[in-house]
């Protein structure tokens, strides 16, 4: 079991390579192991990582090698053939976006409904509002790239919403993703960010500081979804995971990290529908 956590901005040769490190160390124990290259977004490190080690357990000999980053980078980077399985994107307008450009083996389905936080191991984040980002004592405050991380753009919204985002540019920090975005304020080059629910409720932030949920009227939904891709159009594999993905058990987890269920009324028939394409 392999997990690449992309922080920085990869180029498409040194991300091309990475995949196929990670497919060959998943390969050298046993030459009939099955394998998958799941492209995943950042937010969703915790939470599945602990449903691939789970299937993984109940499945020997599969292999499940997730690659965090981006949503927006993946995108990018599937339409440029990089050699991924699956996609779970942070919005669910990029995997809609590759299913039109004929790039998904499958419908589109959801998964989550994400929400962000502002998080703090120095400041008490659990009685701050987005008004309290203007105290002059903070200095730098982190959020995702809104180019390309839907965490980001959401961050933004919410900002612009609060009447904040302009005032608020010259201390803004910017992360590649939100896994960077909550690692910047863990080091202390931010004193706080705007980072996602799971990530603040993850074993490893939560014992170092609080959070203050951003109220979601304040932004567009982040509703998240997957794809099967055009690359594993044939792989049974692909469709044994996305089951579990789709199962209660799962599913528990993802809520366990703060994830709301999807709003679309019938999930379950998304999910069949995709692997019945």
């Amino acid at each position: 079991m392999n997990r690449i956590l992309l922080i920085p901005s990869l180029s498409f040769r040194t991300l091309m390579a990475a995949c196929a490190l990670a497919l060959g160390l998943a390969a050298a124990p046993s030459a009939q192991a099955d394998t998958l290259t799941v492209a995943a977004a950042a937010d969703l490190k915790f939470a599945l990582d602990e449903i691939v080690t789970g299937f993984e357990k109940a499945h020997p000999g599969d292999t499940v090698n997730v690659v965090y980053g981006s949503s927006g980078q993946f995108q990018a980077q599937i339409q440029q053939g990089a050699p991924y399985d699956l996609f779970f994107s942070a919005d669910i307008a990029f995997p809609r976006a590759l299913a039109k450009a004929g790039f998904a083996a499958s419908k589109v389905v959801p998964y989550a409904l994400g929400r962000i936080v502002l998080w703090s191991p120095t400041l008490d984040a659990r009685s701050m509002t987005l008004q309290s980002l203007t105290d002059p004592r903070i200095k730098h405050i982190a959020i995702a790239n809104p180019r390309h991380a839907p965490y980001g753009q959401r961050a933004e919204e919410a900002l612009r919403a609060a009447g904040l985002w302009d005032a608020l540019q010259p201390r803004l920090v910017f992360g590649e993703n939100i896994a960077q975005t909550a690692q910047f304020v863990q080091t202390g080059n931010a004193q706080i960010g705007v980072i996602a629910l799971s990530l603040a409720k993850s074993p490893q932030l939560a014992r170092l500081g609080g959070y203050a949920l951003i109220p979601e009227s304040m932004h567009q939904p982040l509703e998240q979804g997957y794809i099967i891709t055009r690359r594993a159009a044939d792989s049974a594999l692909a469709r044994r995971f996305v089951q579990t993905v789709d199962s209660p058990a799962a599913r528990q987890v993802l809520a366990r990290y703060g994830f709301e269920p999807p709003k679309s009324p019938d999930v379950a028939k998304a999910a069949q529908d995709a692997l019945a394409r």
